[in-house]
This record gives structure tokens, sequence and C-alpha cells, in this order.
């Protein structure tokens, strides 16, 4: 049978199985799992003394369109003298996931949900992340909640940390939401059906442009991607779409960085330890320097966050086409970002791509087991309780928290590669415009442009470095493995 007449759906499926197992990761749930998740009733239906109720508010979600996930839902209220109140909530979902448990113990061992292109792997059973521990609308919820009140030049005047029960008003995605928001597209029906809400998603945009502006300002790094989804006909493989970024979900990253601030802050203060995520000062920045200028431009010989941000900016509005190469060659060399334990009195080294100090993860507990962390720290820093987590806890969960993450980073980027095989296997012999991806002694890696795929660059390497121009041919797939080869030419 060939592979055409057969369904692409049900191959990714099964390759993304065994790399979840070659990669360490549970790609199922145990009996115990399932029996546990049996017992749990609605978190909202707990008992809720000291929480406030916030259900009347105009709490909306913006995210994918097709998440049933919802981490998290914001409303923002104007304040005198220009300034404004956004109100982040975040699903409570320790109030459904006791520490030690058995979804627990399977959360703490993958610590991610896994999406690739046939099926997700989601880090908490799906009764609970798309259903008890999901802010959908329409249903009560218990949350926390991360309040943040900034001036007109968006600088933080104060915060605070709570628990709430709140009530999700409008699900949005962000396509529809960022179209409305530039101009290019309708009111979404969901804002147009509910009073008032086309004002509130307004005054939270206006805000995250001020909380974005200080962000970059301060040399948070403006950073493009391609990044290519796999689109199906029906089970069949039929083309690689670009997602890119968008004002709606700008608006969303800006409240989540400013929201992950504060909740770092908020147990420093309290001499709590956290886990933070970290975004060190790029090893390679004299590689960075080069490519600078190679475009006419010169950077400091040091590693500068805010020299960088003016950089990108300037090559993001004279040549937007291109951005997304020159951003890909920046984050390659900048590194990965990593969690590490920070403990009272100690100084964490901060994050180079976000410019901020404070950082942490707090924002998705439904998907990212560092964040159910740090909602449990949280919320024994709300009540006086003993800290849930041990310093050597923490510090060997930040190790595996980072392991785990790039070896989940390890099996979505292997079932990519095997649908982008599957598209370019009847291709075998044509040439491609490429770039340089990857460069090191384990190889060299160039991305074509169209379809944007990714593979090794297995003849022809030498003297090539990250953000080279290089023309290829492709001589290899392997949908099994998700290999794609390509060979120098010219």
């Amino acid at each position: 049978m060939s592979r055409n007449s057969r369904q692409h759906r049900d191959d990714l499926k099964a390759i993304a199985r065994r790399a979840m197992i070659d990669h360490g990761l549970l790609p199922d749930f145990s009996r115990e799992v399932i029996a546990e998740v049996g017992r749990i009733e609605k978190s909202a239906r707990q008992n809720n003394s000291g929480v406030r109720d916030l259900r009347g508010l105009l709490w909306a979600s913006i995210d994918n369109d097709d998440s049933m996930d919802l981490d998290q839902i914001s409303v923002s209220e104007p304040l005198s003298d220009g300034a404004v109140k956004i109100l982040v909530a975040v699903a409570d979902v320790d109030a459904a996931v006791k520490k030690g448990s058995a979804i627990d113990d399977h959360s703490r061992h993958n610590t991610t949900s896994v999406y690739t292109a046939a099926k997700i792997f989601s880090m908490l059973p799906e009764k609970l992340s798309t259903d008890l521990t999901s802010l959908n609308e329409g249903e009560d919820r218990l949350a926390i909640v991360i309040e943040m009140a900034i001036n007109q030049e968006g600088v933080l005047l104060r915060s605070d940390v709570y628990r709430a029960l709140v009530h999700n008003q409008a699900k949005l995605a962000y396509n529809s939401v960022a179209a409305w928001l530039e101009k290019e597209g309708p009111m979404p029906g969901r804002i147009a059906t509910v009073t008032g809400l086309d004002e509130q998603i307004r005054i939270q945009d206006r805000a995250a442009q001020r909380l974005r502006d200080v962000r970059h300002r301060q040399g948070a790094l403006s950073l493009e991607t391609i990044e290519a989804i796999p689109v199906f006909d029906g089970d069949r493989l039929a083309d690689l779409k670009i997602e890119r970024g968008n004002r709606a979900k700008e608006l969303i990253e800006d409240f989540m960085v400013a929201a992950n601030g504060v909740t770092a802050n908020y147990l420093a203060t309290r001499r709590l330890p956290s886990l933070r995520r970290v975004l060190r000062q790029p090893e390679r920045w004299q590689r960075i320097c080069e490519l600078a200028s190679g475009l006419g431009e010169k950077l400091p010989p040091e590693p500068d966050a805010v020299a960088l941000e003016k950089f990108l900016a300037k090559q993001k509005k004279g040549d937007p086409l291109r951005f997304p190469d020159l951003s890909l060659s920046v984050i390659k060399l900048i590194g990965k970002g990593e969690y590490v334990a920070d403990l009272p009195g100690e100084t964490p080294p901060g994050h180079f791509g976000l410019a901020v100090r404070d950082y942490t993860h707090s924002t998705a507990p439904n998907r990212r087991f560092p964040d159910l962390i740090t909602q449990r720290l949280l919320k024994a820093a709300m009540a006086g309780q003993p800290v849930p987590y041990s310093d050597d806890e923490l510090k060997d969960l930040a190790e595996h928290c980072t392991v785990m993450e790039n070896e989940a980073d390890k099996v979505e980027r292997q079932v990519r590669k095997s649908a982008a095989a599957l598209l370019l296997e009847s291709r075998i012999g044509e040439k491609f415009d490429a770039i340089v991806t990857g460069a090191s002694p384990k190889g060299t890696w160039v991305r074509i442009f169209q379809p944007p795929v990714e593979g090794k660059l297995v003849h022809g390497f030498d003297g090539l470095d990250v953000g080279d121009r290089v023309r290829v041919q492709l001589i290899r797939t392997d949908v099994e493995q998700g290999f794609i080869d390509f060979a120098r030419k010219g």
C-alpha cells in the first residue's frame, strides 16, 4: 500500500507515541490516574471560604481557535489619572490535583503537555484540563487572581495575588480578535453579543501595548519566527500552514509576562522560594555581532539586551519579510531557557530575552507542571502555611522540568519533521533556497523557505554558520525517523 493511500494522521499518531516513549515521556494515563479523576468533583463546588466572588466581572479568554484547556482569563478596569487595573485569573488546578496524588505523579513525570501534529498528549487527563480545571465559558471556577495597576507609561504601580471565584463570560480566539483590533476583519460574534465586551477588549489592548513598550525599551527582544502547522484534509496531510504572531497573541503574552513577574515578586517579598524561568546571557554573542555586522550594524562586544533589541527593531521595520529568518538565527544563538530554584537570599540570573530579572511560570497550570508548583507556593504564602516543597526538592524539580521540557520539544520537533517528510518525499532531487539554522559538531541544519521545513545538511556544510544563506538539494527523506537530508548546491 502506498503511503499516499494510507491515513497520514494514524501514521503520525504512531510516530508520536513511539517518540514519547523513546524520550522518556508517558503517553498514557495509568489506571490509578483514571480512577482518581473519576472521584474529583467540580473544584468550584469545594469549600470557598476566604475566596473573593468576582463572577460578576466581564472576564474573557483569548486563545487558539481549537484550545479547550483554558488556563487564564482576564479583565481590565480604568482607574484615575489614566491608570489601568489588570486582573489575570489563573485556573486553580491545585484545588483538584493534590500533591502526591497519582495525577500529580504523572504530571510531575512529564512536566508538560506535548503538542504534536496528530495528537496532543495532555499533562492532565482531559476531564480536568478541558473541563473541571479549565476556565470554560459559562462556568464558575476557582482561580488565583493576579492583580496589577499600571500607569499611563506602563509602569507597575501596585499588585496583589489572591484566590477568587470567577466566571468566563466569553471564549474568544486569537485570529478573529486580532483581525478586528487591526481593522482587518469584523467584530467577533461573541464580542458583539456580550454587552460592554468590545470596550473591555480595547482597554486590555491599550494596557498591553503600554506594557510591551516598556519591556522593549528595557531590552525585551522583538523576535518573530515562522511556525509551520500541519493542515489535514480529513486524515490526509495536505499542507504546512505558517502560524504567525498577531496583536491578540501579543495582548495575552504581555499580560502573562507581567503576571509572571508579579508572581515572582510576591513570593520573593515573603521570603519564599520559587521556581524561576531564566535565560542566561548568550554564549555565542560574538556570532550575533557578526550577523549584525553583515547587515551594516554594530553591537557592543559584551551581551547587551537593549542594544540587541534596537538592532532587531530596526531590522524588523526595514525588512519585515526576511526578519523571521534573522529572528530564528538569533534565537538559536541565544540558547534555551531553563528552570532554576530561587531560594531566599539568592539572586536569580534573570531572563535575557524578556529583559526581566524576576520571572516565573505561573499562568498555565493545566499545561505545565512548573506553573502548578508555583501555584502551590502561592497558596501556601497566602494562607501562611508551610512551603510545600523543600529547597532540595525544588532544585531537583527545576532540573527535571528543564530536562523533560527539552525532551518534549524533541518529540514535537520529530513529529513535525515526520509530517514535513510526508510532504517532501515525492520531491527528491528538487533544489531550494535555505538558511542555516544550526551549526555544531553534531551537524549543520538548514530551513528551506517553501514549504517552511528544516532538515540536516549532510554534504557541503564546511564553513557554514547560523544565519548563512545557501542553495540546497533534497536528497533523502525518512518519514518514520523524521529525517530530511539536503546537500549543498552552488
